[in-house]
């Protein structure tokens, strides 16, 4: 078990020191679209994927067109729809939003046929700022690193501090710093500090 553990880990290292490299030498990282856990096209997202604010969703019950409609998530979390009125989206995966209605709906509809569908992934928002080329919001795909939100940031100024950056992340009002040192990540060292930013991370760079 602990070789496996390792041999997963050499994997994602030697991974992600190969897109490193292949930034450094001119190309490009993926696009929010292609990022890891969402589906390209930007017709779906991960089935692990927890909805925020301004998300669209599509709701669907199988024959019956009125209860077919896109609904939006509101700055609160919250949705509606007919019948169930106000309904949690936030923090809330597909599976378990359509789950929710289905049940809720069975006080109406005997044994209702319920599907649910992200249209457009809206909430995903990180924000980078101090010494880079574009600084700014940028709405994304999932499971987007540091690394690629510097890259969408048109990387580094020369007066940069890149061994000083910190992503900063605020969970239930208490504030989490996290450091990033670009200086080892391009000599391939400590790739574990590339971490996978969540809604609304602030990634800085002095």
């Amino acid at each position: 078990m602990g070789m496996a553990r390792y041999n997963l880990r050499m994997v994602h290292h030697i991974g992600m020191l190969t897109l490193f490299l292949a930034v450094l030498a001119g190309g490009s990282l993926p696009s929010a679209s292609t990022a890891i856990g969402a589906t390209p096209g930007g017709s779906g997202v991960d089935p692990g994927y927890r909805l925020g604010a301004e998300d669209i969703m599509l709701i669907s019950v199988w024959k019956d067109e009125q209860l077919t409609r896109e609904v939006v998530v509101r700055p609160d979390g919250m949705f509606s729809f007919p019948l169930v009125g106000d309904s949690q989206a936030q923090d809330r995966t597909v599976e378990e939003i359509r789950a929710d209605l289905a049940k809720r709906l069975t006080k109406y509809i005997p044994n209702p046929n319920v599907s649910v569908s992200v249209t457009k992934v809206l909430s995903y928002k990180i924000y980078v700022v101090g010494r880079v080329n574009k600084p700014g919001e940028y709405l994304i795909g999932h499971y987007t690193d540091v690394l690629q939100a510097l890259s969408l940031a048109g990387g580094l100024t020369p007066f940069a501090a890149e061994n000083d950056i910190k992503v900063i992340r605020r969970v239930k009002g208490e504030k989490e710093v996290f450091p990033f040192r670009y200086g080892d990540m391009r000599k391939g060292n400590d790739l574990e500090q590339n971490i996978l930013l969540q809604r609304g991370d602030v990634v800085m760079v002095p």
